[in-house]
């Protein structure tokens, strides 16, 4: 017969094994349910909606989460295309982010070649078309396990639309549906696999539209004054104010509206600006100042100018203690491998880049972790300041692949972008798991948010307090 001493130590050696065997079981239902994550990102891809009108997108997503037995709530925040689905019941709150708008103005086929596709407006050239389709299968994977194992919590999935430009998730933030989560995870597509600590800019928008005297340019042109006079007058004042902000800012802009016809005088006219700064204080200081570049370029030409706001988002705030155990969690999974075809398809593309940052083979490694400051910019950086935030990108593309390329549109629509996206949720699902299991691990994340936040921190949206912008994208 076995002294108690015995027992104890039989069963701490067994603990381990069933939960490597756990694991285990939740990676490979992962992999059982790839037709899944094809199908929906494919679909999701091949819809390419833009933000606030992603109605099939959001759709087919509650649509999978429902038919899981999760609880959707849809509409919420007061976005149509806005949803929370959430299983189970009490325990800890982990929250998973999935994007599905595209980008308008690209498009691209599938192949490894420059291929538009006429009359296709926009293309997924951000890949949240993956983004989506692999947050929705690590919440079904989770789900499993967290019914399976008999572990209490919940594992909630926010539909978050309009990423590009709306700031969707500011909406949700803004409205308190993240409150009562422990933690939330979000990935992004990419040429490479990481977890490192990277922030991003804080940014602002917002479209200055300037309003003149139409005439006729040649007959009247003394009785006319040029909306697009203003707008070009701005961009000049703008583009001598870069050299006179802090090295890391960042303006850039485009012409949404510029006349009809050079014999006719255009009474009005409109630019779409956005400000960057590594922090919220450094864009409205900038902003500041382009506001009244605006009031002079319209004080100077004779015209009127007003402006909307469209989007604002504060910078990610980066939690180490989680950024720490994603970095873990991500080399117990490991890099991508290409099979033949993906193999040929990768060095057809690789081949229209000029210059390349990473090298073809890269994406079965995974970076090593560092604390950087990335140059984009999320509005996942509001929910990183409500609840405390981690999140990891693979590489859905060819390495040396820029964001929002032509190429990038490419590979999210094969299957590359799926091995990414597969190789994303096994990540959010194994640091789910040790999310749940380690209540300790929750505090610590918790303490050093906190901390960063500072003991005075009061939520301040850069968008102000104007409604979900619906139509920015009409």
């Amino acid at each position: 017969m076995r002294t108690p001493s015995r027992l104890l130590a039989l069963t701490c050696l067994l603990l381990p094994l069933a939960a490597v065997a756990d694991t285990a079981s939740l990676l490979a239902g992962i992999d059982a349910d790839r037709a899944r994550t094809q199908r929906v990102a494919r679909s999701i891809w091949e819809w390419a909606e833009v933000g606030y009108q992603e109605e099939r997108s959001s759709g087919l997503l509650q649509d999978e989460l429902r038919a899981e037995g999760f609880r959707v709530e849809a509409g919420v925040a007061g976005i149509p295309t806005a949803f929370v689905a959430e299983w189970g019941s009490g325990g800890a709150v982990i929250a998973l982010l999935a994007e599905f708008d595209a980008l308008p103005g690209i498009t691209q086929s599938d192949a490894p070649e420059r291929a538009e596709l006429i009359g296709k407006p926009a293309g997924h050239a951000c890949g949240h078309n993956l983004f989506g389709a692999g947050s929705l299968g690590a919440a079904i994977a989770i789900r499993h396990w967290l019914q399976e194992s008999g572990t209490e919590g919940r594992i909630r999935l926010y539909g978050t639309p309009a990423e590009e430009g709306g700031s969707g998730k500011v909406y949700m933030v803004r409205e308190g549906l993240f409150d009562d989560v422990d933690i939330a995870i979000h990935w992004h597509p990419s040429d490479s696999n990481t977890a490192e600590a990277r922030t991003s800019l804080a940014n602002r928008s917002a479209k200055f539209r300037f309003r003149g005297i139409s005439a006729h340019a040649a007959g009247a042109p003394d009785r006319a004054r040029s909306a697009l006079d203003g707008v070009e007058a701005m961009n000049m004042m703008a583009n001598m104010m870069r050299e006179h902000v802090p090295q890391q800012s960042r303006i850039h802009y485009v012409i949404t509206k510029g006349g009809n016809a050079p014999n006719v005088v255009p009474d009005f006219a409109e630019v779409f600006y956005y400000v960057r700064h590594p922090s919220a204080v450094g864009v409205q200081a900038i902003w500041e100042r382009l506001e009244d570049a605006a009031r002079g370029a319209a004080l100077g030409t004779g015209t009127q100018v007003e402006w909307e706001v469209i989007h604002g988002n504060n910078p990610l705030l980066i939690n180490e203690t989680l950024a720490r155990m994603m970095d873990a969690k991500f080399r117990e999974v490991g890099g991508i491998e290409y099979d033949e075809a993906e193999q040929a398809y990768a060095e057809r593309l690789y081949q229209s880049f000029d210059s390349p940052r990473r090298a073809l083979g890269s994406e079965r490694e995974i970076e090593d972790y560092e604390k950087s400051l990335g140059y984009g910019s999320t509005d996942v950086g509001d929910v990183s300041f409500a609840v405390p935030t981690v999140g990891l990108r693979t590489a859905t593309w060819v390495p040396g692949t820029p964001g929002h390329s032509w190429q990038a549109v490419a590979a999210s629509g094969t299957s590359l972008g799926v091995k990414g996206a597969q190789l994303a949720a096994k990540v959010m699902a194994l640091a789910a798991v040790e999310l749940y299991r380690d209540p300790q691990l929750r505090e610590q994340a918790r303490a050093e948010f906190l901390a960063a936040r500072g003991p005075d921190y009061r939520y301040t949206s850069l968008l102000g307090d104007r409604p979900p912008p619906l139509d920015y994208r009409n």
